[in-house]
């Protein structure tokens, strides 16, 4: 993360942080060989990959395949199912950059890790604070949503926790600003009001299109977040269809 930010950085800075770790190396290479980047030639080393594709793409492939690694062993809770929290991740990930890219917004890239990002708090609940989060989980109806539930029994919720985490490990501030606000967009006055809507706009498309987070379609539609992107919900409609053909072409990034 840290030398995909920095300005200062080469594609051989980055090159020799991933070397130290061959499994995501190679995990980095199968991505980009993947049909979702359509390349003509098959790239076997990391410094074509970095040259195919930037830094800050290799760094979200980079941290596509770390997150990833939470997700190896299957959990199912009530309507809660922890491969499906992973494609509801990628799919808002991939959905929010479809949406930057539309408005024309220079750091699209970063909408993808944002939108990838988003729920880590529910990773982590589900990962540190298991029995609470069972408890959570077996809470949820249609009358609350996940935020008030597990505020109720937690005394906090997933968006608190994961800006709290994400700021310990240095993600820039587009991803916090996400992570916190991406059920509360309208709230949020800061720099990178453009991505925290597109990932809020995401999350409300992919939970819709039948991927949401913890099983239950607990999402509000945001009309803050929509005339802020200046879309009509006509607009989810065509964004909705455009989707599925993203999701079909980045099939590789589901692997776990």
């Amino acid at each position: 993360m840290e030398v995909a930010n920095d300005p200062d950085s080469s594609a051989a800075d980055l090159k020799t942080v991933l070397e130290t770790d061959a499994a995501l190396s190679a995990r980095i290479l199968r991505c980009v060989n993947s049909s979702a980047y359509g390349l003509r030639t098959r790239v076997t080393d990391l410094q074509r990959a970095i040259a195919y594709l930037g830094l800050r793409q290799i760094r979200n492939l980079a941290m596509t395949a770390t997150v990833s690694e939470l997700f190896k062993h299957e959990e199912e809770i009530g309507p809660y199912r922890r491969s499906q929290l992973w494609q509801h991740l990628v799919s808002v990930g991939i959905c929010a950059r479809l949406i930057a890219m539309r408005q024309k917004m220079a750091n699209f890239e970063e909408a993808f890790l944002a939108g990838l990002l988003h729920d880590i708090g529910i990773v982590l609940e589900d990962q540190h604070v298991h029995s609470a989060f069972v408890a959570v989980i077996r809470s949820l109806d249609q009358t609350k949503t996940l935020a008030e539930v597990e505020r109720s029994q937690l005394g906090f919720d997933h968006t608190a926790l994961g800006e709290k985490v994400a700021a310990n490990w240095r993600f820039p501030d587009a991803v916090k600003a996400a992570i916190r606000h991406h059920h509360a967009s309208a709230g949020y006055r800061g720099a990178d009001s453009d991505i925290v809507r597109s990932v809020d706009v995401a999350n409300l498309i992919c939970t819709l299109k039948g991927i949401p987070s913890v099983g239950l379609k607990l999402v509000k539609i945001s009309s803050s977040a929509l005339a802020g992107l200046s879309l009509k919900r006509e607009d989810l409609a065509v964004l909705a269809v455009d989707l599925d053909r993203e999701l079909a072409a980045s099939a590789g990034l589901f692997q776990i």
